[in-house]
């Protein structure tokens, strides 16, 4: 996916990038490269598989929850920042908190943050569950390929708010969803969207899930 390309399809999504949310993505793209020949970030180096399997691919989120709607947002697991930098980049409004086990990847966020200058946004050597018991919540909690959704469930919807809502950005789910189906009942949540797609040019099958608290006064 060229960067032609790429404004086309995430103008479909109804996100319209000016020249400086380009230019950072650009740039992003190069510090992940540099810093990937030190460190495993990515299997993904070429620009165009970046751009679409990476950049995109995060800002499908839009397909499920508009995000100009949303003012705080954690990312789970945000690894080499997808989708939590992408979405910062574009949606430049967000608070943004990015949290990670390893600390070598929150060195290289942090680095990203840093170079391209981005404002109200955190990086975090956390787990999740300790997050959770700082009281933290937000308006979204995302989590993109990080583990199992009967595993990843708890630890976005802890950290939701009372309104709020956890995304999982998944590709094949259905046995996983079938296997989360007790503890969803158990704990009060609802699953309240789903959205399967393929990624442009045949290159894989994504599901997005939305989940919210039964008492969630957002339906």
């Amino acid at each position: 996916m060229g960067e032609k390309e790429f404004i086309n399809r995430v103008a479909e999504l109804g996100i319209h990038l000016d020249e400086y949310q380009l230019r950072q993505l650009n740039n992003y793209y190069k510090i992940l490269i540099e810093a990937n020949k030190k460190i495993n970030l990515t299997r993904i180096v070429e620009k165009e598989e970046v751009y679409l399997k990476h950049f995109y691919d995060s800002l499908t989120i839009q397909k499920i929850f508009d995000l100009t709607e949303a003012t705080t947002l954690c990312d789970i697991g945000s690894g080499a920042g997808f989708p939590g930098i992408v979405l910062k980049i574009c949606f430049p409004h967000l608070k943004v908190i990015l949290i990670d086990s390893l600390n070598k990847r929150i060195s290289f966020l942090q680095t990203v943050i840093n170079k391209l200058e981005l404002n109200n946004i955190e990086a975090i050597h956390i787990r999740a569950e300790e997050l959770a018991k700082q009281n933290k919540s937000f308006d979204v909690v995302t989590a993109r390929a990080v583990a199992s959704l009967p595993k990843l469930l708890p630890l976005g919807m802890n950290l939701v708010n009372k309104n709020g809502c956890f995304i999982a950005m998944k590709a094949n789910v259905e046995n996983e969803l079938l296997e989360s189906q007790p503890l969803i009942e158990k704990n009060n949540w609802i699953q309240t969207k789903i959205c399967n797609f393929d990624l442009p040019n045949c290159k894989g099958k994504r599901t997005l899930l939305e989940f919210k608290h039964k008492n969630n006064k957002n339906f």
